[in-house]
C-alpha cells in the first residue's frame, strides 16, 4: 500500500505531462517545414496565452444570443476537432465551430498581431456556402496578459471572403522596451558612485583612523567650507541688487548756513 501512494504522485504526473505534450497546436497554412520565420516568430510571441480560454456572450438584431470561446493555438473543450474557435446558441445544442487552428495564419505588426484560423463550419444561406473564418486582432495593453475579449463585427453580406472580427488586449502585443542607457545617464551613474563612495570612504578615515568628530568627520572639511565661502562670495558679487559700498554725496555748503551765529555769553559764571 505504501508503495502505491509513493508511486502515485509520479504516475499522475506522467500522465499530465502525456496529455500536455499531445494537445493540439496551431498548424500554419501551407506544407510543413515550409512555414515563414516570422509567422513562426509570433506565434511564439502567442505562447503565454495557450493556457486561456477566453469568452464572451452576444446578441445579435434578431435576438439570438451567442457565446464565443476562444482559445490561441489549443482546440477548445466544446468544439473538438481542431477547433480554436466556437460559437454556441444559447437555448440550443448546437455548437459551430467558427475557425480551427490547423489551418492558421498570422501576420503583425508594431503593437499588433493578427490571428487568423481558416476552415470553419460552412455557411448555410450566404457568403456563397464558403467556410467560415476567425481573425482575432490582439493589441498591446502592457497592463495585461490576458485583457477583453470583444466581438468586433462578423461580414456575411457579401459573397465571398466572410469573416468574423474579435479584438483581444494584451502585452504580448507590445514591441520589446528599449532598456539601453544614454552616454548622459551613463555618467550622472558613474558621477554619483564616485561621489558616494568619496563621502562613505572619507567619513569611515575621518572617524576610524583620524578620530574626527562632529563635523570633522567629513572629508576634507575645510577645503569644502572655505570654496563654500569663495561660491557665497561670488553669487552676491554677481546676484546683489545694490552697490556694497555707497559712497557719501558731497553737498557745498551755501550762504544761508554761514550766516552768524548768536554770540553766546558766559558772564553769569563768572563769581560776583
Amino acid at each position: 500500500m505504501s508503495l502505491a501512494h509513493a508511486c502515485l504522485p509520479a504516475v499522475l504526473l506522467a500522465l499530465v505531462t502525456a496529455a500536455a505534450s499531445g494537445e493540439k497546436e496551431c498548424d500554419l497554412v501551407g506544407a510543413k517545414g515550409s512555414e515563414s520565420k516570422r509567422e513562426l516568430a509570433l506565434l511564439k510571441r502567442l505562447e503565454p496565452l495557450a493556457n486561456y480560454s477566453f469568452t464572451i456572450d452576444t446578441q445579435d438584431e434578431p435576438g439570438n444570443s451567442y457565446t464565443y470561446t476562444f482559445r490561441v493555438c489549443r482546440e477548445t473543450a466544446t468544439g473538438g476537432n481542431y477547433s480554436g474557435l466556437v460559437q454556441v446558441t444559447k437555448g440550443s445544442p448546437k455548437t459551430t465551430v467558427v475557425g480551427r487552428i490547423n489551418e492558421t495564419h498570422v501576420t503583425g505588426g508594431t503593437e499588433w498581431i493578427l490571428l487568423i484560423y481558416k476552415g470553419g463550419d460552412s455557411y448555410g444561406s450566404h457568403c456563397g456556402n464558403e467556410k467560415r473564418k476567425a481573425m482575432v486582432m490582439i493589441t498591446c495593453n502592457r497592463k495585461t496578459l490576458t485583457g477583453p475579449f470583444t466581438l468586433m463585427a462578423e461580414e456575411r453580406d457579401k459573397e465571398e471572403d466572410c469573416f468574423y472580427l474579435f479584438e483581444l488586449e494584451s502585452s504580448v502585443a507590445c514591441p520589446p522596451l528599449d532598456s539601453h542607457l544614454s552616454v548622459g545617464s551613463i555618467l550622472l551613474i558613474t558621477f554619483a558612485s564616485l561621489v558616494a563612495v568619496y563621502i562613505i570612504g572619507g567619513f569611515l578615515y575621518q572617524r576610524l583612523v583620524v578620530g574626527a568628530k562632529g563635523m570633522e568627520q567629513f572629508p576634507h572639511f575645510a577645503f569644502w567650507q572655505d570654496m563654500g565661502n569663495l561660491v557665497a562670495d561670488g553669487c552676491d558679487f554677481v546676484c546683489r541688487s545694490k552697490p556694497r559700498n555707497v559712497p557719501t554725496a558731497y553737498r557745498g555748503v551755501g550762504d544761508d548756513q554761514l550766516s552768524e551765529e548768536p554770540e553766546e555769553r558766559d558772564d553769569h559764571l563768572l563769581p560776583m
